[in-house]
């Protein structure tokens, strides 16, 4: 400021934004935090919030498009095994989904011939099950049949399971899934067929430091849906056949139908394998009494155990392995959005986006990659 001579200084007018500059300058930094923090939380609630309803809307084929991101990196390694053997692309691929078919139905039609008969019994049995677990919680615990009828049918209320069937809309639901599965298949094929070719087209549209970042965030995420899909299917099915040969072992009936539901539940994690050990003892306890349900329920607890503490970090690595409350609120928020679909997605969502979230920010600190991370193959290597 300039003195005018007589020792007053003249009014000076604050041009532009100096005066709330200076306004929110002169603020605490703990008011200024609050207000920064708040207001990023809420731009990431509606953002949220909006990406939500989109996913509600845009379901079906938001969930075929997981699946066949799940299915192409499963069935990546026999893709290329066909191309190394000079096929082209396009009947590798295709090979690849018929075979893919070709396993499904095999599958489908001797578990059907296997079980078919059964399915029946294990419904009764279930039944059985729960009405000697329904005796027993009103036998010990201070709860009358009227209350336990009640909380039983505010439950079913909650899941929207209180009203009656709608044939309208299991007419539209069964619809939608066979298209979801026709989509899934047919962008099965053109992911295996021109995938690497549609990656290095776009990572052509990117110039300087964005480019390698996006390049390895890609190969990254890739390595770690692949390393989810084939880790997945290997867990499930290792935890079907423990739990299978202690059923036989116990000589506990429907011990194949049981693990059977055993292996499908391994694909929804927590959840999937605590519904299916719950189906598991309660048959047990209709048909050969407390003792072999407590047997059973040693079992399934036995074999979760050696499933979490040795084979996932060992199959899985630590490149996929997430916190168990992230994935316990991973799959309730799938669930919430799109049922069984939606669980069965949700993990490898949420583990393939946090790989790419880590591979970005230490690209940004400049810090060397997890050693965890296995090489990439020969055929992706000039991805990058």
């Amino acid at each position: 400021m300039v003195d005018d001579g007589a020792g007053r200084t003249p009014d000076v007018k604050v041009v532009g934004g100096a005066a709330p500059r200076q306004t929110w300058a002169g603020l605490p930094w703990l008011v200024r935090s609050a207000v920064v923090w708040s207001a990023c939380l809420i731009v990431f609630v509606v953002a949220l919030y909006l990406l939500g309803r989109a996913a509600v809307l845009l379901a079906p084929l938001a969930i075929a498009v997981a699946v066949t991101l799940f299915l192409a990196a499963l069935l990546d390694p026999v893709q290329l095994a066909l191309r190394r053997l000079r096929l082209p692309g396009s009947l590798a691929a295709l090979l690849t989904v018929l075979l893919l078919l070709g396993v499904l139905i095999g599958v489908g039609a001797l578990v059907w011939n296997l079980t078919a008969s059964q399915f029946g019994e294990l419904s009764e049995e279930l039944v059985a099950g729960v009405e000697r677990t329904r005796d027993f919680v009103t036998s010990t615990l201070p709860v009358t049949d009227q209350q336990l009828d009640r909380i039983i049918d505010q439950a079913r209320s909650g899941l929207g399971q209180g009203g009656g069937l709608d044939p309208v809309a299991g007419a539209r639901t069964a619809a939608e899934v066979v298209g979801s599965a026709l989509l899934a298949l047919v962008l099965l094929f053109f992911l295996l067929k021109d995938g690497r070719a549609m990656w290095h087209w776009m990572l052509d549209r990117m110039t300087g430091p964005r480019r390698g970042v996006t390049a390895e965030a890609g190969r990254n995420g890739w390595r770690t849906l692949g390393a989810y899909s084939r880790g997945t299917m290997m867990i499930a099915a290792i935890d079907a056949i423990g739990i299978g040969i202690a059923l036989v072992v116990l000589r506990v009936p429907l011990a194949f139908p049981l693990a059977l539901i055993t292996f499908f539940g391994g694909f929804i994690p927590i959840i999937g394998a605590t519904v299916a050990g719950a189906v598991a003892v309660l048959v047990a306890l209709a048909a050969k009494g407390p003792v072999t349900a407590l047997l059973v329920l040693a079992a399934v607890i036995a074999v979760q155990q050696i499933e979490g503490n040795l084979l996932e970090p060992l199959i899985m690595k630590r490149q996929v392995r997430l916190h168990p409350a992230v994935i316990l609120i991973a799959v309730t928020a799938g669930t919430l959005i799109a049922g069984i679909a939606g669980a069965f997605v949700a993990v490898p969502i949420t583990a393939v986006a946090w790989r790419v979230i880590d591979t970005i920010q230490r690209r940004r600190e400049g810090a060397p990659p997890p050693p965890a991370a296995p090489p990439a193959p020969p055929e992706a290597a000039e991805a990058r």
